[in-house]
């Protein structure tokens, strides 16, 4: 499967009361790549998200290992990709230590959960399958068994280092959270908004202090400058200009997830595609 360069991202609990199909037939009408759905979904919610679209890849980001046995990820993704094996693409990931009770030894259960998933009948198979991954072992591992890597809330100077990790080779396609908005103070704010959650996760704040970032940059919720490089704010075009910086750092594919539109962001995709391609990217 060859994605192209942008991707948006969201999840049911982003969208309020907008259905997620109709967010990705938006999606498609505008142009974008990959619909990629948050928030650790069941792979069985992508269904009504293929069926409206005609284009578009839909992808998880991400199944959590958890909260899933192998074999059940494996048989939803088989019923799917009867209809929709060319536009389907599996995010998996380990979570967080704070969020899951079973959280332990992470690398070794991501191995296992994979051995799982190619020992399933049928299996689902490396190349339908990326890996969330931050630091450089699990970057290892989401070349050597999938397709590729799907960084979250991560620095340009993130994605520069993954794709050395990696190599020229496997998918390297970063979530990138935006802001259209020139206002900076307000448009910080609702950066900062979206950045606690993550700010209390050391997965995250690990790998920030692994890119360039001190610990008083974690502190009361973010510096200006850590929030500026991770959420990157301003007019269309600048935003334009802040995720075109991770393609041209390695990344094959850039989520983009705005922030700040109540319910379906037509509005923000709509301004993002037009600078996008007005800039010729």
């Amino acid at each position: 499967m060859t994605l192209g360069p942008l991707g948006v991202w969201t999840s049911a609990r982003g969208l309020a009361d907008a259905a997620p199909a109709e967010a990705a037939r938006v999606a498609e009408r505008l142009g974008f790549d990959v619909f990629w759905l948050g928030s650790s979904p069941q792979l069985t919610q992508l269904g009504p998200m293929l069926e409206a679209t005609d284009r578009i890849v839909v992808a998880t980001g991400i199944v959590n290992i958890w909260a899933y046995e192998p074999a059940q990820l494996a048989a939803e993704y088989a019923e799917l990709a009867e209809a929709f094996a060319d536009r389907l693409l599996v995010g998996i990931g380990v979570g967080h230590p704070e969020a899951t009770s079973d959280y332990t030894r992470p690398l070794t259960a991501m191995r296992a959960f994979l051995d799982g998933l190619d020992a399933a009948d049928p299996p689902l198979l490396w190349e339908k399958r990326c890996l969330a991954a931050l630091a450089p072992r699990m970057l290892e591992l989401s070349g050597e068994r999938a397709v590729g890597a799907i960084p979250y809330f991560v620095p340009v100077e993130h994605t520069a280092a993954a794709r050395a990790a990696l190599g020229s080779g496997p998918l390297l396609a970063p979530e990138v959270a935006v802001v259209l908005d020139e206002d900076d103070e307000r448009a910080r704010a609702t950066a900062r908004d979206y950045a606690q959650l993550y700010l209390g996760l050391r997965n995250y704040t690990s790998n920030l202090l692994r890119h360039g970032f001190d610990e008083p940059d974690l502190a009361g919720g973010g510096s200006d400058r850590l929030i500026d490089a991770v959420v990157p704010h301003g007019s269309a075009a600048a935003v334009a200009a802040a995720v075109h910086a991770h393609l041209a750092a390695g990344a094959d594919h850039v989520c983009i997830q705005t922030l700040g539109e109540h319910g379906i962001p037509e509005r923000s995709w709509s301004a993002f595609v037009e600078a996008w391609r007005a800039a010729g990217y």
